[in-house]
């Protein structure tokens, strides 16, 4: 039998070394090196002797069991893949206080009053203050199973029962522990085997699993990066504490699309589900004003339309600033990089700041026109017209290409009263072309600052 022998584990990443130090090699996190206990060698000599023959099946076939079920929530319905698939797990990570309690009590509260057995596991709260929270959201009316454990084993036996909850939530992995394990609760090796058998447990009974993980502070999902591999769906909650809206994202979703997102705003009655989001982002828009552009676009399978705001000013000091809210930073000194040196439009010695209102954060290259577009209207002081939108990915000798699902984009555009477009050449022209909204082409970013050094107001001729 081989003996235990102590290790040293990241806590950020999961790499492992022979001491303690610091700062871990892999990450580069500071202090997040624990001592861990471990087997020093697996057992050796693994045969077929004692093993059971699995049974191999043709690859043609209905699946069984695969069936979705609705949660009364559109918008948590459309980030999983159109309901919750039996026997699956989720791992659900945001922020601290940004809703994800509070979204999964509304969800099995919503399960339960249709008929579902759901059941809640508080690993952080005790029972009387999840249940100030149902009262808070006007929730307790609901048959949920509450409780409140930490020990995976205790947990294994309450739900590994013929009458198993349909739907269980446990608040989260980085609390509950496994009592073979000397390692504390939320270190890599307790999370990723507690996870373990619930993911197990979860497949064997058939029910769906909601873990919560907790984040970094670089807003990535503490523990073991094994983790997000072991479930079948990743989700992030997202949002700015000074804004009341929220997104959840699935990064991973083995049963439906991923970069789908759910629009979600916080008041005092809980989570409430945004049906128009575009609306939501632009109700705070003023018109007329320069450094604001509107970006058409696209969450998953949703067309979305946001403000990004620039702000170009002289700077006071030796080394200008540059400040991001929403975008990436390094697309931000490439489209700086490409406007001084294919257009002649040098803004290296002021200070740079873009923001994309709301708190959305957009990973699209197809903002690169449009926040371009922001840029120059900060610099020329000439705003863009309030009924113009734009969308486009611009290259780095500056010639604007395309962008996929420019009709989706445009009909988002059109819906919400906007007339015109400025968007990349297109290959292939819409036939009859699309109503209520005029779309206007250019080849290369030259001709956007054109349109802004010739025209008084920043729009297309």
């Amino acid at each position: 039998m081989a003996k235990d022998s102590s290790r040293f584990v990241c806590q950020e990443c999961g790499a492992i070394t022979s001491k303690w130090v610091g700062k871990c090699e892999t990450c580069g996190a500071w202090n997040s090196i624990l001592e861990d206990k471990a087997e020093s060698a697996p057992p050796k000599g693994i045969t077929a002797k004692g093993g059971k023959r699995i049974d191999f099946v043709d690859l043609e076939g209905t699946p069984e069991n695969f069936r979705r079920r609705l949660t009364g929530i559109n918008e948590l319905d459309r980030v999983t893949g159109g309901g919750l698939v039996q026997g699956s797990a989720l791992l659900v990570g945001g922020d601290p206080g940004i809703g994800k309690s509070t979204l999964l009590l509304q969800a099995v509260a919503r399960l339960a009053m249709g008929g579902a057995s759901c059941a809640y596991i508080s690993g952080e709260e005790a029972v009387d203050q999840v249940r100030l929270r149902a009262q808070r959201l006007g929730l307790e009316k609901a048959k949920v199973q509450l409780a409140s454990a930490t020990s995976v084993r205790d947990i294994l036996a309450s739900l590994d029962q013929n009458d198993a909850p349909d739907v269980v939530v446990i608040d989260s992995i980085q609390t509950v522990y496994l009592d073979t394990l000397d390692s504390a609760p939320g270190t890599v090796s307790q999370v990723r085997s507690a996870a373990a058998e619930l993911i197990r447990l979860a497949k064997r009974r058939g029910f769906v699993l909601f873990l919560v993980g907790h984040v970094t502070k670089e807003g990535q999902l503490a523990g073991p990066r094994v983790l997000e591999h072991m479930v079948d769906t990743v989700l992030y909650f997202e949002g700015e504490r000074g804004h009341p809206y929220r997104i959840l994202r699935a990064v991973k979703n083995r049963f439906g699309a991923t970069d789908e997102i759910g629009v979600f705003e916080m008041t005092d009655k809980g989570l409430m589900e945004v049906e128009n989001p575009s609306a939501l982002f632009l109700a705070e828009r003023r018109g007329n004003v320069s450094g604001s552009c509107v970006f058409a676009g696209v969450e998953g399978t949703r067309p979305m339309l946001v403000e990004i705001q620039a702000l170009v000013a002289p700077s006071g000091q030796g080394t200008p600033r540059r400040a991001v809210v929403g975008w990436d930073t390094g697309r931000l000194s490439m489209m700086l990089a490409v406007l001084d040196a294919r257009c002649g439009m040098s803004l290296s010695g002021n200070d740079v700041y873009l923001n994309v209102a709301g708190g959305l954060k957009i990973t699209e290259p197809a903002a690169d026109l449009a926040c371009a577009a922001a840029l120059l209207s900060s610099a020329t002081d000439r705003p863009v017209p309030s009924d113009l939108v734009v969308f486009g990915e611009v290259g780095l000798s500056g010639e604007v290409r395309p962008v996929g699902q420019e009709e989706a984009r445009l009909k988002e555009a059109a819906k919400l009263g906007f007339g015109r477009a400025l968007i990349p050449r297109r290959r292939r022209k819409t036939p009859g072309g699309l109503q209520g909204i005029s779309p206007n082409e250019i080849g290369h970013l030259e001709d956007l600052v054109a349109i802004f050094r010739t025209s008084k107001a920043g729009a297309p001729p």
